[in-house]
């Protein structure tokens, strides 16, 4: 089977590569020229662990292939995937369609055969049936009614980072279709997913839509809710980490995603949750509890930065802060809706000097950030610091040698945002450490002043 792929962002390029390595023939289409020839230069503009290679492979395979050729991608394809981009409109902050729309109207000027045509993106309620519309106005105008087509929603649940295992082991597909000629094209296509008793789940094209904003609000909210219990742990004396594990054992609950920490951010959850407060407005159901947790997230990450501030004893004038992290999570270089993006620019406001370390994200993280001293590692932007603060949790910053950071460091002074180190730790060793929904560790020398000397 043939498909076409609109779009070579991060859902078209890691879904058309996976769908590739299913044994698919697969053409990825997109306007910009410029990246389509990296692409078929063997270069790929995302950081994503292991798709290089994977690329790589299907490309030698003969399976994935690149073009922006528009008819070179529908004609002959099966079913023609549309993974462009719904940011969130100015304004209102809803889903911006215009992209997904154009999609449909120019795979609709160039259709011969019967065409499915799949939504990849996240799209709001009722995107199926207003690209129904527009295909079947474009064929009118062509004079090809005779043109048959069905609609499908076909949403992502891909976490950066771990994407192509998220692919290729998915909890669930998930179908919105009308027609069984869809369900049968669909399922041929996730067929190797058969192997691992994936559920797949198939639906109405409403329902479908509904459902990957509700997962992803869902999640959100689980963020924002272990947040506001880290605030009531650190009055209270109380542990989050182990209030995390202790409701997590509930089998009704779960371990994932109650890690109190700087609050979400990346390409889905801050877009995704705006949108759905949208979608409730405009049809009259307002959804209360996701506003809120809009708000609530807005506000811790203005509060992270506070953080810092206070625990420079409310004055970060002049001070070199340390930021480690700089990507809204480990395993991508995406800067979309990082609390970093927040945090330093209000360090910044109250005349603090930022030097930053990020093991993949500071090339496009110098799009965003100004007036920031990017650091070839984590020592050499601890160098002479004030305070180091700990903002993404990679893998590397688990195992500082917080000697190093000792000797290196003007104040032995840490606000660990991830809790990836412990406190009893960090009192033995002369730390002023701050961390999250915990106690905070104060040592009986004045930290404020102290010049510190090798630890």
């Amino acid at each position: 089977m043939r498909i076409g792929m609109i779009g070579t962002g991060y859902v078209g390029l890691v879904s058309g590569t996976c769908f590739a390595e299913f044994g698919i023939d697969v053409v990825c289409l997109d306007k910009d020229e410029d990246k389509i020839k990296r692409l078929k230069n063997g270069e790929v503009p995302i950081y994503e662990p292991g798709l290089d290679d994977l690329i790589a492979k299907q490309v030698k395979a003969e399976r994935l292939s690149f073009t922006t050729d528009l008819k070179e991608a529908v004609h002959g394809s099966k079913a023609v995937f549309i993974a462009v981009g719904t940011p969130s409109r100015r304004g209102d902050g809803y889903a911006d369609m215009t992209y997904v729309y154009e999609a449909a109207k120019e795979v609709a000027s160039v259709m011969e055969n019967y065409t499915l045509i799949v939504t990849k993106s996240t799209v709001p309620v009722g995107t199926a049936g207003e690209i129904k519309a527009i295909v079947t106005d474009e064929l009118e105008k062509r004079g090809r009614s005779d043109i048959e087509f069905d609609v499908c929603s076909n949403p992502e649940f891909l976490r950066e980072g771990a994407a192509i295992n998220d692919f290729i082991r998915p909890d669930r597909v998930v179908i919105g279709v009308e027609s069984e000629r869809a369900v049968e094209i669909m399922r041929d296509l996730y067929r190797p997913l058969y192997i691992n008793e994936t559920p797949m789940v198939v639906t109405s094209p409403e329902t479908a839509e509904t459902i990957k904003y509700a997962a992803n609000a869902f999640l959100a909210t689980k963020i924002t809710f272990i947040n506001e219990i880290a605030n009531l742990c650190e009055q209270t004396g109380a542990n989050v980490q182990e209030v995390a594990r202790g409701i997590g054992l509930d089998g009704r609950i779960g371990s994932k995603f109650l890690h109190a920490g700087p609050g979400y951010g990346g390409s889905c959850f801050p877009k995704d949750t705006l949108a759905l407060t949208q979608i409730g407005q405009k049809f009259g159901a307002p959804q209360n509890i996701v506003e809120t947790v809009v708000w609530v997230n807005t506000e811790r990450q203005r509060s992270m930065a506070q953080r810092v501030i206070d625990a420079c004893g409310g004055d970060v004038k002049g001070k070199r802060i340390a930021v480690l992290g700089l990507s809204f999570k480990p395993n991508t270089d995406d800067m979309r809706e990082s609390p970093a993006l927040q945090i330093i620019p209000y360090l910044q406001d109250e005349g603090a000097k930022i030097a930053a370390f990020d093991p993949v994200a500071m090339e496009e993280a110098k799009k965003h950030l100004e007036d920031v001293e990017f650091c070839e590692n984590s020592y050499a932007a601890a160098a002479d610091a004030d305070a180091l603060v700990l903002i993404t949790e990679w893998n590397e910053f688990r195992a500082l040698s917080i000697s190093r950071l000792a000797e290196v460091m003007k104040t032995k002074r840490m606000i660990d945002l991830r809790n990836i180190y412990k406190p009893e730790i960090m009192k033995e060793r002369g730390f002023h450490y701050i961390s999250v929904g915990r106690a905070a560790v104060v040592p009986e020398q004045d930290v404020e002043l102290k010049k510190v000397s090798s630890a």
